[in-house]
């Protein structure tokens, strides 16, 4: 049964007044997938009860007073996206689609959604606790570059008025200041709980082995004030080894707790054990429904967290680096479930999570100690004590496609191919191939100039190389015909032309057709994010170039589509700012003839 979403359905189930009223920028989708439905099903499994607002209509002045005021607080989530990520491209243009509205309709939400619903309930309601959460929450809980303005942001814990932020996942950290709001404690008064943020003007209550960050004022001045400040937030997200922070905003602090603890297998197993309708709301069939449910609905989620720490990422800040994963029986009763359902034609789609071929941490160490802060597990190259194992998926995966009713398993999510490749036994690669690949396999090299390679914090292009060799053996030796398509992205931060320009070379080479490029998009609190907004890598403090004009960034977006006539005369122009004019002509190794083509878009179907 769905939760309630009106006043109608909640005095039905004899809720004459909630514990909590979830106000949610995304439609209402009762799927593990969605972070609203955890939250929800879990706060409703502690015997709390919970109605929900998804997408409230903010154009009526008094949509936050369906329910009345809650017995103990608001939860609001601007959804499975940041607000500002949903609604525009890199080019700041307004993007045209909302994947998890009704029908797929742009404009349901508004820019900067919690901040926007926080302050509308904050003023209906001042004494109610607002607690906000979810991803724009997370990784905008203390100051941090805004893309779309091109300015600083203060913690959104001040700019929404909201009382606390719950950051990361949030099972944990929601069940215990729930807990803590049932026993009568002052939502004030709850400032010890891990994986939050508070505020205070007593400088009595702040932590004693807190970090100081730059205060505001010095970051508005100083990027790199900003850079160190990064640095530090950086090295704290690990729940064994991190360290309070706080950022001073004039005579109010902002506080944040050392995060909350991974969860274990238990708990991962019963929160995704939950009673989930594993679909959106009935009220939204008249639209058409809600298009994010297509790729999930058949899918599962077996670990969450990844130790790949890719710059341009925000799981580090947001999931961590140390694996959580689900036991097998956990996963199969959910693939029994989907093989029950009214749309299950005998394929899961995906079966993984952030990286799916991560199903356990990356060293026994991380379990005891955390992960190392000045270390990386894959970067620059392995650590000595990665452990290397594929066996304990490799099971599952057989389990999975042996199943009655199931066709096929397929690994949609990421595959990390350095850790795939390091393999030494070949028996996941190639059930991976034989099994699991719908007719191609999407990886994330990101690049091959390894002066970029270094600022993304991914492997060396030597390691790409090798991987896609091994790929085609594999192939080959199972009679498979299957593409390898790989991710590229332009314009990262010490991406130059010259870079990009080898990039193309390589596209060439390989004879490959690019139909999509991502171009950088600095999302808050990242890595890249920082050296695009400074201008200086804040893991050393030099200098690192940026792509920032929009001539610059479009050339280097054209030179990984080279192939398509109508980036001729960007590609020509880049090719001649580089001073790389051997590439113009009609020789083998050229990119573009010297004449501009007329022949067809290689890329238009």
């Amino acid at each position: 049964m769905f939760l309630p979403v009106n006043k109608k359905e909640m005095l039905e189930r004899g809720i004459n007044q909630p514990d909590f009223v979830y106000v949610c920028g995304d439609a209402y989708v009762d799927h593990p997938s969605f972070g609203h439905a955890i939250i929800s099903r879990i706060l409703e499994a502690h015997g709390f009860s919970v109605v929900m607002m998804p997408q409230p209509d903010i154009s009526n002045p008094d949509w936050m007073k369906e329910y009345g005021s809650p017995r103990l607080a608001f939860l609001v989530s601007a959804g499975n996206i940041d607000s500002m990520v949903n609604h525009y491209y890199v080019s700041k243009k307004r993007r045209q689609k909302d994947y998890y509205t009704p029908g797929g309709v742009m404009g349901k939400r508004p820019d900067h959604a919690t901040i926007t619903y926080s302050k509308a309930i904050k003023k209906a309601y001042p004494e109610v606790p607002i607690i906000i959460g979810g991803v724009e929450a997370s990784l905008r809980r203390l100051c941090h570059y805004d893309y779309i303005s091109d300015a600083l942001m203060k913690s959104i814990l001040l700019d929404s008025f909201a009382d606390l932020i719950l950051y990361g996942m949030g099972e944990r950290n929601t069940i215990e200041v729930a807990e803590a709001l049932n026993s009568g404690l002052n939502i004030s008064d709850i400032i010890y709980v891990r994986g939050t943020v508070w505020k205070t003007k007593d400088e009595n209550l702040l932590p004693t082995d807190a970090i100081y960050l730059p205060t505001y004022n010095e970051l508005k001045k100083d990027k790199l004030a900003y850079a160190k400040s990064f640095k530090i937030q950086y090295e704290n997200t690990d729940p064994y080894i991190s360290k309070p922070l706080i950022e001073r905003y004039d005579k109010t602090f902002v506080v944040q707790n050392i995060p909350s603890l991974p969860l274990t297998r238990e708990l991962m197993d019963w929160t995704y054990g939950l009673d989930y309708e594993r679909t959106y709301h009935p009220m939204y069939e008249k639209d058409g429904g809600v298009p994010a449910i297509i790729e999930v609905e058949n899918s599962i989620t077996v670990n969450r967290g990844c130790f790949g720490s890719c710059s341009f990422c925000a799981i580090t800040s947001h999931q961590g680096r140390i694996i959580q994963s689900r036991s097998k029986e956990s996963v199969v009763e959910e693939a029994i479930k989907i093989t029950k359902g009214p749309n299950f034609k005998g394929y899961i789609n995906d079966v993984g999570g952030p990286t799916a071929n991560f199903y356990k941490p990356s060293c026994q160490k991380q379990l005891e100690h955390g992960t190392c802060p000045y270390k990386h597990c894959l970067h620059p190259d392995k650590c000595k004590n990665l452990e290397i194992n594929h066996d304990d998926y490799l099971d599952l995966l057989r389990t999975l496609r042996n199943l009655p009713g199931v066709k096929k398993v397929f690994i949609r999510s990421g595959i990390r191919y350095d850790y795939l490749y390091y393999d030494k036994d070949e028996t996941f690669f190639r059930d991976l191939v034989k099994y699991h690949i719908s007719g191609q396999l999407k990886v994330a090299p990101e690049h091959v100039s390894n002066n970029v390679l270094y600022y993304m914090q991914k492997p060396n292009s030597e390691l790409y190389k090798k991987f896609v060799e091994k790929y085609k053996r594999l192939n080959k030796e199972e009679n498979k015909n299957q593409y390898l398509v790989p991710y590229l992205m332009s314009s990262h931060p010490g991406c130059t032309l010259n870079d990009a320009i080898i990039l193309a070379e390589y596209i060439r080479d390989e004879k490959l057709y690019i139909e999509q490029v991502q171009d950088f998009y600095p999302t808050p609190t990242t890595l890249a994010t920082a050296m695009y907004y400074t201008g200086v890598d804040p893991r050393t403090m030099k200098p690192v170039y940026v792509a920032r004009g929009k001539e610059e960034k479009a050339m280097q977006r054209a030179l990984i589509q080279y192939k398509n006539p109508n980036n001729y005369d960007l590609v020509k122009k880049a090719l001649i700012l580089a001073k790389r004019e051997d590439l113009i002509g009609n020789g083998p190794k050229c990119l573009i003839p010297k004449v501009k083509p007329r022949n067809k878009n290689p890329y238009k179907k």
